[in-house]
């Protein structure tokens, strides 16, 4: 067993225990859709960064399949995650009903099936399946800095985490960290689109993991708290009441 399948089954392992950092996250939108507590069950969750986490493990499903030859541990794995980060995806359309939710699930869900699609084609579109699936990586990588960077600033604006998982925060490091030992392994030429992504993704991941702190220690967030708590009223206008004098009655 060399190096390329040692990395690669760590990197598979840790997917799989990043898998359970995003069930994590779907879990507690489920608990909080049970219990009658007045919360939105997907409150502060960032449709954007959950979009783009899709199109991430969507990439690299269709990466997986495309490079020569076929990547197991990155296939499957990528698969599943892609149909649990669906699911939330759904969950939010379901909560909030916006033009925006119903459009992303729409279209993530017809990418998906697409993806499975070309994966029974398999060689056929093997070529312009890289061509593709490295564009979209590439693309990714800088969505998803985008994207978390909105899921950051939503956090500290509020002051508040909401219905963000911080197991899922780690559990993606994890995996992220994992990603980048076998994209090292698998040669620059071959592996330089995952370790791309990888990096961008883990420094996010690091940013959001420390908000989690940040929201429990920090003055500044129980100001933002304080604030949304308080709204502020202008005070009313005082209407002058008109003058009787000099008028007979």
């Amino acid at each position: 067993m060399n190096l390329y399948d040692i990395t690669g089954a760590v990197n598979t392992a840790f997917i799989f225990i990043s898998l359970i950092g995003v069930f994590s996250q779907l879990r507690k939108i489920w608990r909080r859709k049970n219990t009658d507590n007045g919360l939105h069950p997907t409150e502060l969750l960032s449709l954007n960064q959950f979009t783009v986490s899709f199109l991430a493990y969507l990439s690299f499903f269709v990466y997986g399949y495309s490079i020569e030859p076929f990547n197991h541990y990155i296939v499957w794995p990528r698969l599943i995650a892609s149909l649990l980060v669906l699911c939330i995806i759904m969950e939010i359309m379901m909560d909030r009903k916006s033009a925006r939710s119903i459009v992303s699930f729409v279209l993530s869900a017809s990418g998906l099936l697409l993806a499975v699609i070309g994966l029974f084609y398999g060689e056929s579109i093997s070529d312009k399946g890289k061509v593709i699936s490295t564009s979209i990586i590439l693309c990714v990588s800088v969505l998803i800095a985008q994207g978390y960077f909105h899921q950051i600033r939503l956090i500290y604006k509020s002051g508040r985490t909401g219905a963000v998982d911080l197991k899922m925060s780690q559990f993606i490091f994890m995996m992220d960290i994992s990603t980048i030992a076998f994209a090292l392994t698998m040669g620059f030429s071959k592996g330089w689109p995952l370790l791309v992504l990888a990096v961008t993704s883990g420094i996010t991941k690091l940013v959001i993991m420390y908000l989690f702190k940040w929201v429990a220690v920090s003055p500044i967030a129980a100001k933002h708290r304080n604030a949304l708590k308080t709204p502020c009223h202008k005070p009313a206008k005082l209407v002058p009441l008109p003058h009787f004098n000099n008028v007979e009655f």
